[in-house]
């Protein structure tokens, strides 16, 4: 017969107190670990875009005391022409990058995934453009589009041409700022769509060739539905940086107009919508205005993520 003696104690289950403050004491070496960036990330990420939302809605000089504006700042920016002229702008110099980018980032993929010979060299030699200085890009290209000793009109010149003033025009100004995004990328996102293509499983290009498919036929059969989750990314990417341009746009136009360095060029043909961000934040001292314009950058790079996405997702179930 058992008896009292015989059970075993009953332990009473660590309350749940108990348990975070074990934990964080016999844990504590990692958490210590790994709290740099999380405190990095706290004071130079979080706090910072917790601070222009609240100031978004405040009049700030900067060094005054900041005013209670509300939702005015945002009822203005919805009225402010500049404002919808910089998004025209921006999204015009993306398209015009962005799109020659990608068609000829693949095509150096497909070329570099079937090189045989020295591809590490290629890839090193397409990839620098994307780790050299935009600014000094942009200084280099500021000659390059040159009215009077530039090397675009001298070609334009040796054919018959006439000159144009690139930096100069409406147009002129938006294709000089695109050729230079997209000399930038195209080399970087190469090295994506390569990184894609290896993922394809040969025995699929195998069975195309026993099929009789030529080369067109295998590239949009099988090499660019393999890459939708590549190009999906690629695209992404490629507009929340278009979107996001003010290096290009503020190196190349900075001498040519007395206006602002920030102007964007004469019209302002050039100012893209976070050189509007610095005009209103820097040069007219409206730190709550722009804190609202930052916001306002956010939301249309979230709209086109999102219907970039969604053109891509839907083509993939078509």
């Amino acid at each position: 017969m058992a008896t009292a003696l015989d059970k075993p104690p009953v332990v009473a289950p660590p309350t749940p107190a108990a348990r975070p403050r074990s934990a964080l004491r016999k844990y504590w070496h990692l958490y210590a670990a790994i709290s740099p960036f999380y405190l990095l990330f706290l004071a130079f990420g979080l706090v910072p875009v917790g601070f222009s939302l609240y100031l978004s809605f405040h009049r700030w000089d900067g060094l005054g005391t900041m005013e209670w504006a509300g939702l005015s700042q945002y009822q203005y920016l919805l009225g402010d022409s500049d404002f919808w002229s910089s998004i025209g702008n921006t999204i015009l110099i993306w398209a015009l990058a962005t799109f020659p980018m990608i068609f000829l980032a693949m095509v150096t993929a497909v070329m570099l995934n079937s090189a045989v010979r020295f591809k590490n060299v290629y890839r090193f030699a397409y990839f620098l453009p994307n780790v050299t200085s935009v600014v000094a890009i942009a200084i280099v290209f500021g000659s390059v589009f040159s009215t009077n000793f530039g090397l675009v009109n001298a070609l334009l010149q040796a054919v018959g041409l006439d000159q144009v003033a690139w930096l100069n025009t409406p147009w002129g100004i938006k294709i000089a700022i695109a050729t230079l995004m997209t000399w930038q990328w195209t080399g970087y996102n190469a090295i994506i769509f390569l990184a894609g293509l290896q993922t394809v499983p040969s025995e699929l290009y195998e069975a195309a060739r026993v099929d009789g498919a030529n080369p067109v036929q295998t590239f949009f059969r099988i090499t660019l539905p393999m890459l939708r989750p590549t190009l999906l990314f690629v695209l992404v990417v490629s507009t929340v940086t278009g979107l996001q341009s003010f290096t290009e746009a503020q190196v190349l136009l900075q001498n040519t107009s007395n206006d602002s360095t920030f102007s964007g060029g004469p019209g302002h043909a050039g100012r893209t919508m976070v050189l509007y961000f610095f005009q209103q934040t820097f040069d007219n001292n409206d730190f709550g205005y722009g804190a609202a314009v930052a916001w306002g950058i956010f939301l249309v790079d979230v709209i086109f993520s999102i219907i970039n996405w969604r053109l891509v997702q839907r083509r993939g179930e078509d």
